[in-house]
């Protein structure tokens, strides 16, 4: 009788453990998974800041700052301006 008590109290110790692994492991796996779409949308947010960065090298970066923002323009070219109205 006292070696079925003691097989039966390992059983239940071991059947808590097991469970209680189960469930850390979920843990990591739901940890792990949201890990990586960080990751994933830091390497896409960092190739558009590559690309950005290249863009900005660029003569048609400076012809668009220089179109936008100062209201610069070539010589040769014409503006319609929209009137008031």
């Amino acid at each position: 009788m006292g070696i079925l008590l003691i097989v039966m109290a390992v059983f239940c110790v071991t059947a808590i453990g097991s469970l209680q692994l189960k469930q850390k492991n979920q843990t990591y796996q739901n940890r792990e998974a949201a890990l990586e779409k960080q990751i994933a949308d830091e390497t896409e947010r960092s190739k558009e800041i590559e690309d950005l960065e290249t863009y900005t090298k660029t003569k048609k970066y400076v012809e668009d700052v220089a179109k936008e923002k100062l209201g610069l323009v070539y010589e040769d070219e014409i503006l319609f301006k929209a009137s008031g109205k």
